[in-house]
């Protein structure tokens, strides 16, 4: 990049992830790299209301209230902007705010509409990764006004028992149920449509959970592995982003040949979404079962001190501002790939 970018840190939104969004920014506004970079952070109240943010990297968020914005004149008369969504969830990490960037014209960092809202849609994601042939535990998906009497006994009959109950567009362990009896599945039910009407149902995998980081576009590369050791029943949201005590180990210990497995599938599974950017792969692993099973792919994952994202890259030798970085430089390389079709 010959002139110095503007880089638009867009943190907060509307869905149940805006506390989650506020400290990712937080963070990455601390670490990026301001000598390369004219950085304008850009707030979203839970209302909907896009404005400059005061920054305040003490706090224990940012506060997105300021003068209000108009995105899409803002983006688009920018010279030389990128803009970094670092919203997750609904209305940010779904394919809408990369819909705002490609109407703007802008370069933005992640994935694009099409793989943001293929693997934010659990459901979609699971169609998907099946006609890829990419494995995973089975499952099951429904609409909440198919949820009746029978359901919770139709679940466990086909699944077994305990099920993972989740809503299908929701990220950061929210909504999310571990469901053992008929009652407890209903309940579970309930809790994920409080959140999407679209609820998926996972049987409960006796195996390792292992995460890996994928970043690139057309040919991406995958880090080493980290291994989560949960606290409690699952990988809670307190032990994502408040310290919990989930066990960390990067690198994940596993042998050479398993890496190399697990990388590949990571791989093909980021290419069957059509993600671009990055990703976070989510493994269950079973090595005396199934093997490998992808459980979901993130395409904004947290980038707290804590996370698992950066953490993994670190231990693979890139720094947490050479990522960011890199991931504005992708940005900027898919934009400029993407202009050359020009009768789009």
């Amino acid at each position: 990049m010959t002139e110095r970018p503007t880089v638009f840190v867009v943190f907060g939104g509307q869905s149940a992830e805006h506390d989650v969004s506020c400290v990712t920014a937080k963070h990455v506004l601390a670490a990026i790299n301001t000598d390369r970079y004219t950085i304008v952070p850009i707030g979203i109240t839970r209302s909907g209301q896009w404005s400059k943010a005061s920054v305040d990297l003490d706090a224990e968020s940012l506060d997105p209230a300021g003068d209000p914005v108009d995105p899409f004149a803002l983006f688009s008369t920018t010279p030389n902007a990128v803009v970094l969504p670092l919203l997750h969830g609904p209305f940010g990490e779904d394919g809408t705010i990369q819909g705002l960037c490609e109407m703007a014209g802008v370069a933005y960092a992640g994935a694009g509409v099409l793989g943001s809202a293929l693997a934010m849609d659990k459901i979609a994601a699971k169609n998907a990764l099946d006609a890829a042939g990419v494995p995973q535990a089975r499952w099951l998906g429904m609409n909440a006004d198919e949820i009746s009497t029978s359901t919770a006994s139709d679940v466990i009959d086909q699944l077994g028992s305990p099920v993972f109950v989740k809503p299908a567009n929701m990220g950061s362990s929210v909504g999310v149920s571990r469901a053992e009896t008929i009652d407890e599945v209903n309940a579970a039910l309930t809790l994920a449509a409080s959140y999407d009407e679209w609820i998926v149902i996972e049987e409960a995998v006796n195996g390792r959970e292992i995460e890996i980081s994928v970043l690139g576009n057309r040919h991406p590369r995958t880090s080493l592995p980290g291994e989560i050791v949960a606290g409690a029943d699952f990988y809670t949201y307190e032990d994502k982003y408040h310290d919990g005590v989930a066990e960390l180990l990067i690198p994940a210990p596993l042998e050479d040949s398993e890496i190399a497995a697990m990388q590949d599938m990571a791989v093909q599974a980021y290419r069957a979404l059509r993600v671009e950017g990055l990703a976070r792969a989510d493994f269950f692993y079973e090595p005396d079962g199934r093997g490998w099973l992808v459980n979901e792919l993130n395409t904004m994952p947290g980038f707290t001190p804590i996370s698992m994202y950066p953490k993994m890259w670190q231990a693979s030798g890139l720094e947490y501002a050479e990522l960011i970085d890199e991931l504005i430089e992708l940005a900027v390389e898919r934009h400029a790939r993407r202009k050359r079709n020009t009768n789009r």
